[in-house]
């Protein structure tokens, strides 16, 4: 039982360290006002990172064998355990489904910061076709949050673009 308590007490310091990086993650990000949509899929590239690392942890040797000890001594911590378990789980997912999807535009965002106005017009219907592909397709990305943050991240880089040509003429 001494073992146990302190195999519970490690698992609860893990669990309340998971809950915050998963509070911290579902924060609203704060970002400068003229982001190309580059910066979203560099976002969501972290954000994988970082899910994906806790999530290897999670499933170490090390932390299978403890859990299996607590499950053995049927501790009360286990339940909450496994609900942090499947949530890091789900957004370990959505991230690298939304870097998956991201990763098809990404052909689009060196013409649209690189071209003249005509030109990158030239790509955004392609790009809409896209972004409305990723709408009606992706499980995660589909919400309004995530579209119109994608959405004011290319607006910013047609904006950007334009005054670089205006500018350089």
């Amino acid at each position: 039982t001494d073992i146990t308590e302190k195999l519970e007490e490690a698992v609860m310091i893990w669990i309340k360290q998971i809950r915050q990086v998963l509070v911290e993650s579902e924060q609203m990000r704060i970002e400068v006002d003229d982001l190309g949509p580059s910066a979203e899929l560099e976002h969501w590239k972290t954000r994988m990172s970082s899910f994906n690392s806790l999530l290897d942890e999670i499933k170490s040797s090390r932390v299978k064998k403890i859990i299996s000890i607590l499950q053995a001594a049927r501790s009360k911590a286990l339940k909450q355990w496994k609900e942090l378990d499947g949530n890091v789980t789900i957004a370990a997912n959505e991230a690298k489904d939304n870097v998956r999807y991201l990763y098809i535009l990404d052909k689009f965002f060196g013409p649209l910061a690189k071209a003249s106005p005509v030109t990158m017009m030239e790509h955004v219907p392609s790009l809409m076709n896209i972004v409305c592909m990723i709408y009606c397709t992706s499980p995660y990305y589909n919400t309004s949050e995530c579209m119109t943050s994608l959405l004011l991240k290319i607006t910013n880089q047609m904006i950007n673009t334009c005054k670089t040509y205006l500018c350089e003429g």
